[in-house]
Formats: C-alpha cells, sequence, structure tokens
C-alpha cells in the first residue's frame, strides 16, 4: 500500500515505552474489561483464562530508561498513522451517505502494557479496540508476530488488523457492540460465543469495505488483498486451536473459522456499503 508522502492522522497517541507498573484488566468476566480480553483481541480463540495469565504477565514495571524505536519500527508507526487516516475520510464519507456523523476513534502505539478505559493491558493480549474509551491499542511488535509466529508479512495485514479493529469502532457508534455486550450473562455462553462471532466477523467485513474504498483512490499495489486474506485465513479460531491443541472446539468459537473471516472481508471488500454486512441475519455464515 502506497503510504509515504500521504497524510497522517493527528489522531494517534504514543504511548511507547511507557510500561505500567501495576493493575491487570477489572471489571470481571462480565465486565467491560474482561470482554476486551475475549472479543476485541484480533486472535482470540484460546481459553480466557490462559489470555489472562498472558495479560498479568505482560504487566512490566515502568521504566525512566528513554524509549528509541528503530527506524524499521518508526516507519511502520508512520504506515498505521496513514491507514487511520485513510479509515478516517472512508467511514466520514459513509455515515455521511447515511445522515450520521462518524466520530474519528483514537490510535494508541505502546510497548509491553498500557491503561485503557477498558483496564490495564500487556501486549499478549494484542491489538485491540476499548469502547469505553474509543481508543484502538496496538503494540507495533504485532507486526513481527503476524510475520513469524502466523505466517502472514506484508504491510497490508498490518493495515487489515488496523482497519479490523476501526471496524469495531464503528460496530460502537452504530450501538451494535452494546446490543451484544448485552447479552452476556442473559443467554448461554455458547449463545454468547456465537454472537460475539457474528460481531468478529462483521469487523471483518468493515475492513473490506475500508479495503474497497482505498482501492478506489488507487493507494493499494499488487498483493496487498492477498496479504489482509492470508492474515484473515491466519487467526481463524478453528486454525488457531488446531495449532494450539490439535483440535477444534466450535462451540468457543468467538472470532469465526479462517474461511468465515476470509469470506467476510472479500464480501466488504466486493461490496463497498455499510448495509451488506449483516452477520446477525445472514442465513449463513
Amino acid at each position: 500500500m502506497e503510504f509515504k508522502g500521504r497524510r497522517k492522522s493527528s489522531n494517534v497517541e504514543d504511548r511507547r515505552g511507557r510500561g505500567m507498573s501495576k493493575g491487570v484488566i477489572g471489571g470481571g468476566i462480565g465486565g467491560i474489561g474482561i470482554i476486551l480480553v475475549i472479543i476485541f483481541t484480533l486472535m482470540g480463540g484460546g481459553d480466557s483464562g490462559d489470555i489472562l495469565n498472558q495479560v498479568e504477565q505482560g504487566i512490566q514495571n515502568g521504566s525512566n530508561t528513554e524509549y528509541v524505536p528503530s527506524d524499521e519500527e518508526e516507519e511502520l508507526a508512520d504506515f498505521v498513522s496513514v491507514v487511520l487516516a485513510d479509515t478516517e475520510d472512508v467511514w466520514q464519507e459513509l455515515f455521511k451517505q447515511q445522515g450520521k456523523t462518524y466520530e474519528n476513534p483514537t490510535l494508541v502505539l505502546f510497548t509491553e502494557s498500557v491503561q485503557s478505559g477498558c483496564g490495564v493491558a500487556g501486549a499478549a493480549v494484542g491489538p485491540f479496540y476499548c469502547p469505553a474509551d474509543h481508543k484502538l491499542y496496538i503494540d507495533l511488535s504485532f507486526y513481527k508476530q503476524l510475520r513469524d509466529q502466523f505466517n502472514a508479512p506484508g504491510d497490508f495485514a498490518m493495515a487489515y488488523v488496523v482497519a479490523h479493529e476501526v471496524g469495531h469502532h464503528v460496530q460502537t457508534l452504530l450501538g451494535t457492540s452494546q446490543q451484544v455486550h448485552s447479552l452476556n450473562g442473559e443467554v448461554s455462553e455458547e449463545e454468547y460465543n456465537a454472537e460475539t462471532v457474528k460481531l468478529e466477523l462483521q469487523a471483518d467485513y468493515f475492513a473490506g469495505v475500508w479495503a474497497h474504498h482505498v482501492q478506489d483512490l488507487g493507494y493499494l499495489e499488487a498483493g496487498d488483498i492477498e496479504e489482509a486474506l492470508n492474515a484473515a485465513n491466519a487467526i481463524g479460531d478453528d486454525t488457531l486451536q488446531l495449532e494450539a491443541q490439535g483440535y477444534v472446539v466450535p462451540e468457543s468459537f468467538t472470532h469465526g473459522t479462517s474461511k468465515q473471516r476470509v469470506k467476510w472481508f472479500k464480501k466488504g471488500f466486493d461490496n463497498g456499503t455499510i448495509e451488506g454486512g449483516d452477520t446477525f441475519k445472514a442465513s449463513d455464515l
């Protein structure tokens, strides 16, 4: 994706090098803090207790040492800032077409651990969106994790990650996220998981919608969409569970299978509209 020399978003908060000294995500399993672990991380598919243990282990003591990012990391920071700027342009226009006002989210760059409106989270949680403060949180080391652990290299794989989290922001502005979260504790865990899958697949769809309009603007390069599809495929619940434990537990899925994630991103990319992404009414996910 072409990004050098293009507009960077002013809605980026750089907290790299500031580790949190104490605290973990609060609120209990029914609280919004824990929900960010279960729902708003891009990866998902594992046991929530294991993820929370990773979060606690990821909380490091703060350091007074000045953080000096590498040239590669600085270029990646510029890249995600341009991606965020593109999401602002695309979603402002799409909301305007529906007579709505799009409120830009803030992207927070951090290292190791971060304080969010949903509690303190470690880098092990992965990229996430916090609906309480309308902010996206990303440790840029996730780029290497995508490349090395998930075999999903390329800058547009990271662009897909950002666009997916922005998709959760769109869902919050539309009220969809709140409707799903209100079911927590009101329905069985299996039923709730099924609804969160639909929420995640819709965020994938919205990421595809964004990519559709970026292509129309002429900023995509050869292989970009393939990089996004490869990333979506690599982080499906079934793929992650097979790699982690050798078998899958479909009723525990919270993000959708690899096939489903690829399908809904492609559908968003093909359609380019908000209306085509109602995963909650889809007869076949």
